[in-house]
């Protein structure tokens, strides 16, 4: 099948918490939506390094750390906050509440920009999510919505060094379709 010329647009957000054992094995939660997303941007993370010699430059290297992420949501839903962030519900009252003893919880991250042709599904194995900021505007003449952002560190799983996966024009249906009902980890051959 050809190739996108163009992507574009954002949609499908998904996240999967992640359960690590001993030795680095992550195994995943099945996929939640998270709905209301705008933007997502993925800065590639890492350095690269010159080596000089006979007066020239002789060897680059370049290494892959993986992406600084940033994620604009409408409003961060709820279960997003307990599931991954750590907040807590308190079930008599429906207050959530942040404290300093809560651990956020590590995710893998899907996503789907549109195609000319079809759309490209993306995964980040191994996503930090960082506490959001806490923003909002008055109201003048016209309600603005004022979206929220989710700054995200997405590295290597720690067992085989996979940062990300993307579907492409050639990808199978089978796993096309079924992209968010659970983390894609292809068989070992």
């Amino acid at each position: 099948m050809p190739e996108n010329k163009i992507v574009y647009g954002l949609k499908n957000c998904h996240y999967a918490v992640i359960t690590e054992d001993e030795e680095g094995v992550h195994t995943y939660a099945a996929p939640s939506p998270i709905k209301g997303a705008t933007e997502i941007s993925l800065e590639p993370k890492g350095e690269t390094s010159d080596f000089y010699a006979d007066d020239t430059l002789y060897y680059t290297t370049v290494s892959n750390a993986g992406y600084e992420a940033t994620l604009t949501i409408a409003n961060i839903p709820r279960e997003f906050r307990v599931d991954v962030l750590g907040e807590t519900l308190e079930i008599t009252d429906n207050v959530l509440t942040e404290s300093t003893l809560q651990k956020n919880k590590k995710i893998a991250f899907m996503f789907e920009f549109d195609g000319d042709i079809k759309g490209v599904r993306h995964i980040l194995y191994n996503v930090t999510v960082t506490r959001p900021s806490l923003t909002s505007a008055t109201k003048t003449e016209t309600a603005e919505p004022q979206p929220q952002e989710l700054t995200m560190v997405a590295a290597a799983r720690p067992a085989d060094g996979i940062v990300k996966r993307s579907t492409t024009g050639d990808t199978p249906d089978n796993i096309y379709d079924t992209w968010y009902t659970a983390v894609y980890s292809p068989a070992v051959v």
